[in-house]
């Protein structure tokens, strides 16, 4: 096992001017380091997942389907003026159950909670955690920006509010090196905490491109993400060359300290089985208040309550069109 390594942490190019990893190319590279498995984990969507399914089963790799979601502070609801404080979280389908309840998830951050980003809460986490696996992402993750306010307290609390929602076995404390000070930090805090709160450890690499050389390609994409110029000193840019997507090699000697927390990635990936069953039309279900047995009576009680706020003089051209 210790010879072997999954990336968890996956951003596509449907990462939209954030992540530069072609997916034919993305999956290429990972047969040729001799990785049977990755994950597809886009900034708060699943516009990638089925070409990254489709490209993963061509090539005999493994797909492993989520997303890297945005949290909200407080409800999704709640548009704070001037406020953009979020938190990542990675959550990954462990089932054909937990797939389709990312993609409720997923939907929810869009149509009810985007302010700024595509954003889910806690409430929707209760509602649709089941066979879902959740990582404690980045340091932008909810617990690392509490270890990097001090606040040991608030992460305890965190984990044990995440382990509450998802289950002991189902929630990981994420650690990643990309030579920050305060990947370090983080990292430190998660490994007591892991130890405190008898929670498991993962290793990931933040993954934004193939190759360490497509970094300047990468970089130029956040230029045109912030409308700056690349010779601008005061932008948003990454701290170094290691966001790529490294051989399993350099992720065990990049964390020779931490082997179970790398084998257990090959575990997540073990548990991860998603099938997609395609050339079948597949229509979600609809539940109907107890009252109808019929899906078409329903359907014409609505319609007929709600022409009224449609229109102000009902004709009956419109009765006829209804």
């Amino acid at each position: 096992m210790d010879k072997n390594f999954v990336h968890l942490h996956v951003h596509t190019e449907y990462s939209l001017l954030d992540g530069a990893s072609r997916i034919e190319d993305l999956i290429i590279k990972t047969k040729k380091l001799n990785m049977d498995s990755i994950a597809i984990t886009d900034h708060g969507n699943m516009f990638g997942v089925i070409n990254f399914y489709k490209a993963a089963k061509k090539h005999g790799i493994k797909p492993i389907i989520g997303c890297e979601v945005y949290i909200a502070p407080k409800s999704r609801f709640e548009r704070e003026t001037g406020g953009r404080v979020m938190y990542h979280l990675i959550l990954l389908a462990e089932n054909n159950t937990g797939y389709r309840n990312l993609i409720k998830l997923v939907s929810a951050a869009h149509t009810e909670g985007f302010y700024y980003k595509p954003r889910i809460d806690k409430d929707l986490l209760r509602q649709h955690h089941e066979g879902l696996i959740a990582l404690s992402a980045c340091v932008a993750g909810e617990i690392p920006q509490a270890v990097l306010q001090d606040n040991l307290t608030h992460a305890d609390e965190l984990i044990r509010e995440y382990t509450d929602i998802f289950g002991r076995n189902n929630f990981f404390l994420e650690i990643q090196n990309h030579g920050l000070d305060e990947e370090r930090k983080v990292a430190a805090a998660l490994i007591e905490l892991s130890r405190r709160h008898k929670i498991g450890l993962v290793v990931t690499n933040d993954l934004h491109y193939i190759n360490r050389e497509d970094s300047e390609f990468h970089d130029i994409l956040l230029c045109i993400q912030t409308n700056r110029l690349v010779e601008d000193t005061q932008r948003m840019r990454f701290n170094s060359d290691e966001y790529y997507l490294k051989s399993p090699a350099e992720m065990r000697e990049l964390f020779s300290d931490l082997p179970e927390a790398a084998d257990n990635t090959l575990k997540i990936a073990e548990r991860c089985n998603v099938e997609i069953e395609f050339g079948k039309l597949q229509l979600p279900h609809y539940k109907i208040p107890a009252e109808y047995t019929d899906a078409a009576a329903y359907l014409r009680e609505l319609c007929n309550k709600k022409i009224s706020e449609r229109y102000e003089v009902i004709t009956d051209e419109i009765k006829n069109r209804l």
